[in-house]
């Protein structure tokens, strides 16, 4: 075998055992996020029976009011709880996925560099200036790769950190909510 025909041999098989990555990390993703409406799905059905039984015990209106608040708070922390999970799959996965692209980024620059060092050696005389002008571009192209996803990663945290500060107040709202209404009654 040439090492041409070997060398795309080998990207071939990496390619494949790529995608198998990608593959495996969006099923694993998929079963994640299943399971975890499966459960939420239980878990609101057998509340809702509990929460019917609740009210059909209900003997007056004060008592059925004070008995809708004390019902809402657990509610809306299992909202809250569905969001976090479902939000946190979704990081998880997106974080596998970016390592598999870095990786395939910095396995293609390789690839490139040793291209162009093997061109560069059996280029005519002369062409050492075109040589170090692709290689130049391709520097300033990684970097702003390197950039771009510097940034991407910061608006990700500053994202998260909104999200968890949005969940905890809307948490804290609705228990401040309950017990009004519980005085209203």
């Amino acid at each position: 075998m040439n090492v041409a025909t070997e060398q795309l041999a080998n990207a071939n098989k990496a390619n494949v055992e790529t995608l198998l990555s990608i593959a495996n990390t969006a099923f694993a993703s998929a079963e994640r996020l299943a399971a975890l409406n499966l459960n939420t799905a239980r878990a609101v059905l057998e509340d809702s029976v509990a929460n019917a039984k609740a009210l059909l015990a209900v003997k007056d209106v004060q008592q059925f009011v004070s008995m809708q608040s004390t019902l809402a708070q657990p509610a809306i922390e299992k909202a809250v709880a569905y969001s976090r999970s479902a939000y946190e799959i979704a990081t998880q996965t997106q974080e596998e996925l970016t390592k598999v692209v870095e990786s395939q980024f910095s396995e293609i620059n390789r690839n490139v560099a040793s291209a162009l060092d093997q061109a560069a050696k059996n280029a005519p005389a002369g062409s050492d200036v075109a040589v170090a002008a692709v290689k130049s571009a391709i520097a300033a192209a990684n970097s702003a790769y390197d950039s771009m996803s510097k940034a991407a990663k910061q608006v990700a945290e500053i994202s998260q950190a909104n999200v968890a500060a949005a969940t905890n107040a809307a948490v804290k709202a609705a228990g401040s909510v309950a017990p009004k209404a519980k005085k209203a009654a």
